[in-house]
């Protein structure tokens, strides 16, 4: 499985951003996608995750009710929109999935990741 990552960019404050992850290969395998962050010299913190009936998912408290995951499975991907971004939003984002549902919010639960986007919120 290859996950390709997309979108991203600056951002000024309050603004939104929509990032995107098309997943190839042996998709059908898939269960949890998932979004991650990480700003250098940080641990890797844990966004978001839908599962693949894209019926449940399990957000940060840092981010709820700003972000919503979403995904599209004709198209094995899976989205992040993200609205009233602030600064502190800015790390490079990953997507990440699972061959089996969990809902979890541990990096090590995830066994494909894709090669990460900047995202910079302006103030």
């Amino acid at each position: 499985v290859t996950l390709v990552q997309s979108g991203g960019g600056t951002v000024e404050t309050g603004g939104s951003l929509r990032l995107s992850c098309a997943a190839s290969g042996r998709t059908s395998s898939l269960h949890d996608m998932a979004w991650f962050r990480q700003i250098p010299g940080s641990f890797r913190e844990f966004v978001a995750v839908i599962d693949w009936s894209g019926e449940n998912t399990h957000y940060s408290d840092s981010i709820k009710d700003r972000f919503t995951i979403s995904r599209d499975n004709a198209k094995s991907t899976v989205y992040l929109q993200m609205n009233s971004m602030q600064p502190w939003d800015t790390a490079l984002y990953y997507c990440a999935a699972a061959d089996y549902q969990s809902l979890s919010s541990l990096a090590s639960t995830y066994q494909y990741w894709g090669q990460g986007t900047q995202v910079t919120v302006s103030s």
